[in-house]
């Protein structure tokens, strides 16, 4: 035969009521008894009868249980509000964040020349000075930057100049000869030219025979320096 499901109400007979709530009391001590052993769990089980008799179960002692128990729930108790607070503060910085962002953008739209119809006459005049402030500190800024170049370059020349005279002084490279010697070297090379052209040949005979021989040889072509061109160059 089968047995009919029991309606989930109060048992109105009270024998009837006595035997059910001994049974079930038995086999719910059973149950948290198996659970401390087989899963390792801290249980405590405490049931108080109708009549107001005290049945308990404890898997180590009933009072650690129990103020384990308190000590959890309330810092359980003290945790909710304080999360709640968190987040209504993070709501709050959230919101002003966004507004925040908000008037970011539009002041960055202004700056661009867009949305300039609801600017008032002041609003402008503030925006103008504000893009003539930017323009200075870029100036400012570009001018820095170039000295700063600068400063690099002249380092640079000054390493180089140094870094030369020291292999100037390592290899001993001879400086190139100056213009006074060169003039002087193509002074004695006109005297050498003038030595050259000048008659050293032994002649006997009258001067009048030699002028003539001078003389003809001036006309066929022979040339001749003259005496005050040489006492010139030799000076």
């Amino acid at each position: 035969m089968v047995r009919g499901k029991t309606q989930m109400k109060r048992i109105e007979n009270a024998t009837s009521r006595q035997v059910t709530f001994s049974k079930r009391r038995n086999g719910l001590l059973k149950k948290a008894f198996e659970l401390s052993v087989l899963c390792d769990a801290e249980v405590a089980l405490i049931i108080f009868s109708p009549r107001g008799k005290l049945y308990e179960f404890s898997s180590s002692s009933m009072q650690e249980t129990i103020a384990r128990y308190r000590m959890h729930t309330e810092d359980a108790q003290a945790k909710i509000p304080l999360d709640e607070q968190n987040i209504q503060q993070l709501k709050h910085e959230t919101a002003a964040m966004m507004k925040k962002i908000e008037l970011l953008e539009a002041s960055k739209r202004k700056v661009l020349g867009e949305n300039l119809g609801t600017c008032s006459m002041e609003e402008l005049h503030q925006l103008e000075r504000q893009l003539e402030q930017s323009v200075s500190n870029i100036r400012t800024k570009k001018m820095q930057v170039y000295k700063r170049q600068m400063d690099q370059l002249k380092e640079k020349g000054e390493a180089l100049a140094a870094e030369n005279m020291i292999l100037t002084e390592k290899y001993k490279i001879e400086p190139e000869p100056r213009l006074d010697e060169d003039r002087d070297n193509v002074r004695c090379a006109d005297i050498s030219e003038v030595y050259d052209h000048v008659e050293t040949d032994l002649f006997i005979g009258l001067p009048e025979a030699r002028i003539s021989s001078s003389a003809a040889a001036v006309a066929v072509g022979t040339w001749k320096y003259p005496m005050s061109s040489i006492c010139y160059n030799l000076a």
